[in-house]
């Protein structure tokens, strides 16, 4: 098959999907046809290219390759299409924030942390977002729930991986003293775990595709 025909099915694939499509599942779904992995990477960065200067990009995200409006027509469109941000809670995303930056982490740890309880309904919007996850649960009396954050996390924040995690004061805002308070200000351990959990991940994936 002709890179030309292939580079259109993959660019169909993508526009058509309602979620991102991996490099694993493009290659798989070319399996037939023996195409390297490697040329498909190459196929996607040229349709990237490609659209590099119109208003919608093909954007790498958590668990794939999606197509997006570009940043500079955000606002053009979304003044188009109005509609209310979505607002949360100081709660929610004090919560949110410990979950993302102090990573496995559980509600009771949380909770003494913040030194107030965690709304069940605080945990319960961010599992229906599926920003967060359950996983696991700690060993310990009550075997309480472990969070962490989720691929669909990075994806809604256009992110690829752990590493390119914003800024707390991205996230919401606080002073020094809050962020000292809620031990929030020795987060580059955590981090730095996190991200190279993503890598091993990645080095099998890549490892799983080397022929």
């Amino acid at each position: 098959m002709e890179n030309t025909k292939i580079k259109k099915i993959i660019e169909s694939l993508i526009f058509s999907s309602t979620s991102p499509i991996s490099l694993k599942e493009l290659a798989n779904f070319f399996s037939e046809e023996n195409i390297p992995i490697k040329i498909i990477e190459q196929i996607i960065n040229e349709i990237q290219e490609k659209y590099s200067e119109t208003g919608v990009i093909l954007n790498k995200v958590s668990t794939g390759y999606r197509f997006q409006v570009s940043e500079d027509c955000n606002q053009w469109v979304s003044k188009f299409y109005p509609e209310k941000p979505q607002k949360y809670s100081r709660a929610l995303m004090e919560t949110l924030a410990l979950i993302i930056y102090k990573q496995p982490i559980t509600r009771t740890e949380i909770e003494a942390v913040r030194g107030v309880s965690v709304s069940s309904n605080i945990i319960k919007t961010l599992l229906e977002r599926e920003w967060i996850k359950i996983l696991g649960y700690k060993d310990v009396p009550g075997r309480p729930a472990i969070f962490g954050t989720t691929k669909e996390f990075l994806n809604s924040h256009n992110l690829v991986s752990l590493s390119q995690l914003p800024k707390l004061d991205d996230i919401i805002e606080l002073t020094e003293q809050e962020k000292k308070q809620l031990g929030l200000l020795d987060i580059e351990e955590n981090i730095k775990k996190n991200v190279n959990s993503d890598m091993n991940n990645d080095e099998e994936y890549n490892n799983d595709n080397i022929h």
